[in-house]
């Protein structure tokens, strides 16, 4: 990111609108070699903190504020949004981006706060403290009714294991617990050096006494846990969300409390907040807070810290740490690769649907004229796509490639003039502990973008819309059986592109489709002859 820096002349305008802490803004305070002027401004409304925003630089806020489009449009000197917290929910990114304004947060700064929550709320669930004490306070002394059980030599499951998942692990070792833990992007090593198991979904939740969730909530993670992962779990096991609501079926858990199956559930998340009157609040087996996962005077100055040095940061050097958006970069460079964003996005994204390992290594090979450019924006849309389908929309052109470091994963660029019969040719290949996945892509002038390669073999697919990607052993009669079968479905077929190595040898269906097909749907071609693997991918 290119952007021009303050002088110490310059006088820049930071506008606090919602409340923080003293020891959380000092940096700005105390900084010297900016000329900031900061103004705090609380509880306005929407047009009286329009009325005041003409000459503000930046625009620091909590949850309270929503900087709307039209708060945006109105503040013409404006380029930086802070966000003194993880969600941006209550700031218009596509505004923010559109006007080439950053947006940056603090995801780092709550982790402690959320981790230590969670592992209150686990041990509060495990000795019955909240409602031993309201039966305290009602004038009964009962002990009898809440005897609990310990956390030694129990299994937690974590579901979700990044920064706040890990710190949990670690909180739970220390209570000698064992940890089982699922994670899209969790390596075999990795969970080795954390002293944890590495499990899918269904071993993780199985196998524990406790399970914590620690997912962002995306369309994958949305009712993770139903009726369905609620009937396979051991008898008596505990649930805790500190997460996000939505991640656990609320209905589901509800019937599971009250058939006996789930012990009990500590809640600081709900679907719908306020959620005064939700009768899971009416179960005796429920514990819940109303969201103070992040709610203490630490994690309250730490992520105004934070967001603080991003903005010093960011007069000073032109760059930031934690990037929300897409930053405007310079004119001739985006001329030069704009046209590669959408076909290495969706390179990237094949690949995390086709790949059912966590990812340790990316390849990105720039073949032809494009490699002349600079590439790493295209880097970073391809690593935006690649990490989408787990981590959700918070991953961006700007901290894709932080985000994958950060999980493990390596990064390789290569140049090459030569593109092997292509003017531009991008590829993107991954390893995992045991597979290797590739996809290659080009622009042809007047078509537009094509994958033109898969693993190795050559196809011509519009990348869009819905696809079947289907390996299969190269017999006569494939092809038709599929069809039929798609057929029998009433899964309508638009276009077919087929590939393979060699007579008799291994082979590839691409299909774009009109419709939707269900996990059923792909069990039920799969089992045909000849037919090695099928699956559903949307670009």
């Amino acid at each position: 990111m290119v952007t021009k820096t303050a002088t110490t002349t310059d006088e820049i305008n930071v506008f606090i609108a919602d409340p923080l802490s003293e020891d959380g803004i000092f940096p700005l305070r105390q900084e010297t070699e900016l000329n900031l002027n900061v103004i705090v401004d609380t509880g306005l409304t929407p047009q009286q903190l329009i009325s005041k925003l003409a000459d503000v630089h930046v625009l620091l806020v909590r949850s309270q504020t929503k900087v709307t489009r039209e708060i945006i449009e109105a503040a013409k000197s404006l380029k930086l949004i802070g966000r003194a917290g993880v969600g941006v929910d209550n700031i218009d990114l596509a505004a923010a981006t559109e006007h080439g304004i950053i947006v940056v947060n603090a995801p780092d700064g709550n982790t402690n706060s959320a981790a230590e929550h969670t592992i209150a709320m686990m041990t509060s669930l495990a000795r019955h403290i909240p409602q031993a004490y309201n039966s305290l306070k009602n004038g009964i002394w009962d002990r009898k009714s809440y005897v609990g059980v310990e956390l030694k030599n129990k299994t937690l499951g974590v579901l979700g294991f990044g920064r706040i998942g890990t710190e949990v692990a670690y909180r739970a070792k220390g209570q000698r617990m064992n940890v089982i833990a699922y994670d899209p992007f969790l390596t075999e090593e990795r969970a080795k050096e954390l002293g944890v198991t590495k499990g899918t979904v269904d071993e993780v939740v199985q196998a524990a006494d406790f399970i914590s969730v620690h997912t962002p909530l995306l369309p994958e993670t949305r009712n993770l846990l139903n009726k369905e992962k609620f009937a396979i779990m051991k008898d008596g096991v505990r649930i805790i969300n500190c997460a996000r609501g939505g991640i656990i079926n609320e209905d589901d858990l509800y019937d599971a409390i009250v058939e006996g199956k789930v012990a009990g559930a500590a809640l600081d998340v709900f679907v719908e907040e306020p959620a005064t009157d939700h009768k899971l609040l009416n179960l005796p087996q429920v514990i819940a807070t109303p969201h103070l996962g992040a709610s203490t005077i630490e994690a309250q100055e730490s992520v105004a810290v934070d967001v603080s040095n991003d903005i010093i940061k960011f007069f000073k050097t032109g760059t930031v740490t934690n990037p929300v958006n897409m930053p405007s970069i310079p004119k001739e460079l985006l001329a030069q690769v704009e046209p590669f964003f959408e076909l290495a996005e969706k390179l990237g994204s094949f690949l995390s649907q086709v790949t059912t390992e966590a990812i340790k290594e990316v390849n990105i090979s720039y073949a032809g004229e494009v490699a002349n450019y600079d590439v790493r924006p295209l880097t970073s849309n391809g690593l935006k796509g690649l990490l989408q389908k787990n981590h959700g929309d918070h991953v961006n052109d700007v901290n894709a490639r932080y985000l994958s470091e950060r999980i493990g994963i390596k990064i390789n660029e290569h140049k090459t003039t030569t593109a092997k019969g292509f003017t531009n040719l991008i590829t993107v290949e991954v390893k995992t502990e045991h597979e290797v996945h590739s996809v290659a892509g080009t622009l042809l002038n007047g078509l537009g973008a094509r994958i033109v390669k898969v693993e190795n073999y050559v196809v011509d697919v519009i990348p869009e819309g819905r696809l079947l990607y289907i390996k299969n052993t190269d017999k006569p009669g494939a092809i038709g059986r599929v069809a039929t079968k798609l057929a029998e479905k009433n899964i309508n077929i638009a276009t077919m592109q087929v590939g393979r190595d060699q007579i008799g040898g291994t082979a590839v269906m691409m299909l774009t489709i009109d419709n939707d097909v269900t996990e059923f749907d792909l069990q039920y071609v799969a089992q045909l002859e000849n037919i090695d693997e099928v699956k559903a991918i949307t670009l």
